[in-house]
């Protein structure tokens, strides 16, 4: 017991990314204390979980019981849906192409959220206290957290699954760089005629992508990235007259539209703290990374985030929060959320630049991607796993050079 004690971890958040941090540290062998209140309110939103995460999830025992309320992703598409004198060329990405079954699975958040808790409820290894953290203290040896029950908790090591506004991270001094954009994204559901063959389509606007992503039978979520003021002229708008609106946008490539009741509005806005450890404290999820929805990247991220931690602790077992631990989390994890977050900004830039350079640059980039496989299939392993496209890349360009 005295070993479980040395070894304790302290989880700041309940999202998607602290309940998973939970389970994993748990099934890594350390004790851990998972610290913040259920989830309450509904929540239409869906999660696409690439195949690497996906394998996470079931590796903790909760896949199965997810993939009935999951759609697979086989295709992705990119069209360029704007006004613009340069336009770019439609980019088809299948998995097929590299291999793949699927590229991951669109989950709904509804079914996401009580999959984990009540995994996390059953595991005896994690203790939920279910009270937020009132005050953090950080000392040479420790982390300390009174909660707003009056209770405490110390560890070796806090995992900040606490959000894009994370006390944890602030606690620790990491400052942050931050920007808001002039963006929000309207988030639903809806039914459709037409069958979405498994098929999510991202047309970009002017405003913002676009977003369709499959749900099981012929039902898709929708992520509309429009400026805040036609966000909230878009939720006020009745079920009849919203559905000819995402119908039309979509140029009726699912046939009739019937959106479903609940509809939410979310700001977008981007922050990059200036490291992702310091002081006993590691950042995951949101806490580390905020973007726009584009490109299905925040929780694959997050997930990537929770693995690394939970395998540089592994090897840090006997102080999993020590300074040359949480240098090393923050050395794997740099370029991975910094190549992912500037690809995703600065494509949502080039979307709402009105310049003729970056509107050529968005489509050189995607004129290439769509007429160089080798190219395509790069990005395509590189999203689903960093690293693996490189050595197909280099093996594809071989065979180029030597014909």
């Amino acid at each position: 017991m005295e070993h479980q004690n040395t070894g304790r971890i302290l989880v700041a958040g309940t999202g998607p990314a602290g309940l998973i941090a939970a389970l994993g540290f748990a099934d890594a062998g350390f004790s851990v204390t998972l610290v913040g209140t259920e989830a309450s309110g509904p929540d239409s939103r869906t999660t696409a979980l690439m195949n690497p995460a996906l394998k996470v999830l079931e590796r903790l025992g909760v896949l199965d019981g997810l993939r009935p309320m999951a759609a697979p992703l086989k295709v992705m598409r990119i069209v360029d849906a704007t006004d613009r004198l340069i336009r770019s060329p439609v980019v088809t990405f299948r998995a097929s192409e590299i291999d793949e079954d699927q590229f991951g699975l669109n989950l709904p958040n509804s079914a996401l959220y009580p999959a984990l808790a009540k995994a996390v409820a059953a595991h005896s290894g994690i203790e939920w206290r279910k009270s937020m953290v009132e005050t953090w203290h950080l000392d040479a040896g420790h982390v300390h957290a009174t909660l707003s029950d009056g209770s405490e908790v110390t560890a070796l090591l806090a995992v900040a699954a606490d959000g894009r506004m994370s006390p944890a991270r602030e606690a620790a001094g990491i400052s942050t760089s931050a920007r808001s954009y002039p963006q929000a994204a309207l988030v639903l559901n809806f039914e459709h005629r037409a069958d979405h063959a498994f098929t999510s389509t991202e047309f970009h606007t002017e405003t913002g992508p676009f977003t369709q992503v499959p749900l099981p039978g012929k039902r898709s979520s929708l992520v509309w990235v429009v400026r805040p003021e036609t966000a909230r002229e878009l939720l006020a708008l009745d079920d009849v007259s919203l559905s000819t609106r995402v119908e039309q946008r979509m140029q009726s490539m699912l046939g009739r539209v019937s959106v479903e009741p609940v509809r939410q509005i979310y700001p977008l806005s981007a922050v990059t703290p200036r490291r992702f450890a310091q002081d006993r404290v590691a950042l995951v999820g949101e806490a580390a990374h905020v973007f726009p929805p584009i490109g299905a990247q925040g929780l694959n991220l997050g997930i990537r985030d929770v693995d690394d931690l939970i395998g540089i602790a592994c090897e840090n077992r006997a102080d999993p929060g020590a300074a040359k631990a949480l240098a090393s989390y923050d050395f794997k994890r740099r370029p991975d959320i910094l190549a992912r977050s500037s690809a995703v900004n600065l494509l949502n830039m080039s979307l709402l630049s009105d310049m003729l350079p970056a509107q050529l640059a968005r489509s050189a980039g995607l004129g290439v991607l769509g007429g160089f496989s080798p190219l395509r299939a790069f990005f395509m392993r590189e999203g689903l796993r960093p690293g693996s496209g490189f050595a197909a890349l280099a093996g594809a360009l071989g065979k180029q050079v030597r014909r």
